[in-house]
């Protein structure tokens, strides 16, 4: 009785020394974005994001995935921000996913750059890595203004030495988005995954997918 009650009592000090051990590992992924990672217009358990910590629930149960996208969001309003959501949520990867309404707005080419490359500066501090999410504007902005957005994407992460994908709504079909044209659909949300997948396996220790 006495080595039954001894052996129940060494299990649950092993099982609370595990737990101890699971949760010290964890750590965040910390996206921070705009509206295409905000879930605008669909319910946002249907979100690229809400489907990327399901999928790390399965594969990489150390990783917790914490959303500080806002709709509307601009490089230079995440610039501002971007330290006390640092601060506050201790990353060791972040997912950035800005620029895109500062290219709608026509801002200047150098300014979206200068903001982006503030960012992942800033997010880079403590030996945090970073996934740059590139995206590219309708063709009615022009050719000369499409193409010097679309390139500054792969100039930043040359320069910072990140990791790119070139763009987040590559295979996503014309009748996914909805009716604004910018923004995909539910459907469209695990084909976004799976391109952001691709290039944010290499920055999680464990690949088991």
């Amino acid at each position: 009785m006495k080595f039954s009650t001894f052996f129940k009592s060494v299990l649950l000090c092993a099982c609370c020394l595990l737990s101890g051990v699971s949760g010290a590992q964890q750590q965040t992924i910390l996206v921070f974005g705009d509206s295409l990672s905000a879930a605008y217009g669909i319910p946002r358990a249907s979100g690229w994001v809400n489907l990327l910590q399901q999928e790390l629930q399965r594969s990489h149960p150390q990783y917790k995935v914490i959303n500080a996208s806002i709709s509307g969001e601009t490089a230079s309003g995440g610039r501002q921000r971007i330290d006390s959501t640092l601060r506050q949520h201790s990353p060791s990867i972040v997912i950035l996913e800005l620029g895109a309404n500062d290219g709608l707005r026509g801002m200047p080419i150098a300014d979206i750059e200068n903001n982006l490359s503030a960012l992942i500066q800033q997010s880079q501090k403590g030996n945090r890595k970073v996934l740059l999410i590139g995206i590219q504007l309708p063709p009615n902005y022009g050719k000369s203004y499409t193409g010097q957005f679309k390139a500054l994407y792969s100039r930043l992460a040359q320069r910072h030495k990140v990791e790119l994908v070139p763009f987040m709504l590559k295979n996503v079909q014309p009748e996914q988005f909805q009716a604004d044209n910018l923004h995909p659909m539910a459907s469209a949300q695990a084909q976004i995954l799976q391109t952001i997948l691709d290039k944010l396996k290499p920055l999680l220790k464990t690949t088991i997918f």
